[in-house]
């Protein structure tokens, strides 16, 4: 993507016409994520050349690929950035705010972890447009690998803390890469966040890993969220 032009449009079309809408359940939603870690052999950078001409571009782009495909939502997961945070909330707080109010997007999600950079652009965009953001997929997996129940349990309070009012969801990863897995005790984490009402939804990372194991844990975490929560696969 340059600029908010979203040059992947191939690869997301190829993609998309794979999976298409018209086999999702009713109970499915499908959001389309922005940003990443990696672009190519190269790092995916945030680096808008002004906020209007971004927010116009990525509003059109978006709005092109999310109604084509029948999508319900989009996720923020820009890991790495060239520009300050204040340029980073106005950018995608418009965005967001625009495909909402245009009826595009039904629901938006951000994916920040625990990086001075990264949560410095994310709490900037939190203080200023929390309103419109729907889920923190706070990417707890991105602690160390080894992580306890206590630690998890304060990291999850800290997160809950810094995005204060926002339903942040807990978060594993399939790949084995870090954090609190469900070997370890992730599932008992949940049962006493779901005990003190915090338990928002479950963020999975990721789906294709998980295919091999024949999504084994996210069957998991549907059992223990029922019908009331969400659960997130990426």
């Amino acid at each position: 993507m340059v600029n908010s032009t979203f040059f992947g449009m191939r690869t997301i079309s190829a993609h998309l016409k794979s999976h298409p809408s018209n086999l999702k359940h009713s109970n499915v939603k499908v959001a389309l994520s922005l940003g990443g870690d990696s672009v190519g052999s190269g790092s995916a950078y945030f680096n808008p050349s002004s906020v209007d001409s971004w927010v116009s571009n990525a509003v059109s782009s978006l709005t092109h690929i999310i109604e084509q495909y029948g999508l319900d939502g989009i996720d923020i997961d820009y890991e790495h950035f060239k520009s300050d945070p204040e340029t980073f909330a106005e950018c995608i707080g418009k965005l967001i705010t625009t495909l909402k109010q245009n009826g595009v997007i039904s629901f938006a999600s951000i994916a920040p972890f625990d990086d001075d950079q990264v949560q410095g652009h994310y709490l900037a965009l939190w203080k200023s447009y929390g309103h419109v953001i729907d889920y923190v997929n706070f990417q707890f997996y991105a602690y160390d690998q080894g992580t306890t129940v206590s630690q998890f349990m304060n990291y999850f309070q800290t997160q809950s803390s810094n995005y204060n009012g926002g339903k942040v969801l807990a978060s594993f990863s399939t790949d084995g890469s870090g954090g609190l897995s469900p070997e370890n005790g992730f599932f008992t984490a949940c049962g006493t966040l779901r005990s003190q009402q915090q338990l928002h939804g479950i963020f999975v990372w990721s789906a294709d890993d998980s295919m091999s194991k024949g999504f084994r844990y996210e069957k998991q975490s549907q059992t223990l969220l029922a019908s009331n929560h969400s659960i997130f696969t990426f």
